[in-house]
């Protein structure tokens, strides 16, 4: 846990994030009943702060206490300093879950039992796209591959699934998986 703790402090330090919310949370927050939520691997809290704005009560977790330091202070935040390959999520917790540039298939059957009835999944994240747009070769086990994201979640009531070419935070084109799904 000490070298991932001490490997992201690093990134989050030499590389800082943009702050702008995900698109794909802006355009389908509507669809979740206020209540309460979770950003997983939340950074430095850009959808944290949205949630909060919100209404909702957020628990934000990360690993890197770095990132975690410029989220907001504030009672609808609950800030979590783990390793996200150690933490289990309660279950019939949340309303809301919110994943997005991060994958813990460790994690998915955790997701699907802590959403409540009628919770909403949020999740985007990175596809293997295997040397294409001249990007080095990253870890194969935190990218997807192409429509595992909508399997892994079967069972919830999907209502947007898609796999597109796309822009990450840096400014350099991927390959990105987005699914918004329900519980029922």
């Amino acid at each position: 846990m000490q070298e991932d703790k001490a490997r992201w402090n690093e990134r989050y330090l030499e590389n800082p994030m943009p702050q702008s919310v995900s698109p794909l949370l802006e355009q389908y927050i509507e669809h979740a009943k206020v209540g309460q939520a979770i950003d997983v691997a939340c950074g430095t809290g850009r959808n944290t702060h949205y949630l909060a704005d919100k209404g909702f009560n957020v628990d934000a977790v990360d690993i890197s206490d770095y990132a975690l330091k410029a989220v907001k202070n504030s009672s609808m935040i609950k800030k979590i300093d783990t390793d996200l390959d150690k933490y289990n999520l309660t279950p019939n917790k949340y309303d809301l879950i919110v994943n997005v540039n991060y994958l813990n298939r460790r994690l998915v059957s955790q997701m699907k039992d802590s959403l409540k009835s009628g919770g909403l999944l949020v999740f985007e994240t990175f596809i293997v796209a295997h040397g294409d747009f001249n990007m080095p070769t990253t870890n194969l086990d935190y990218l997807l591959r192409k429509n595992e994201l909508l399997h892994s979640f079967i069972g919830l009531d999907v209502i947007y699934y898609e796999e597109k070419i796309d822009t990450n935070l840096r400014g350099e084109r991927t390959k990105v998986a987005s699914l918004v799904a329900k519980k029922a």
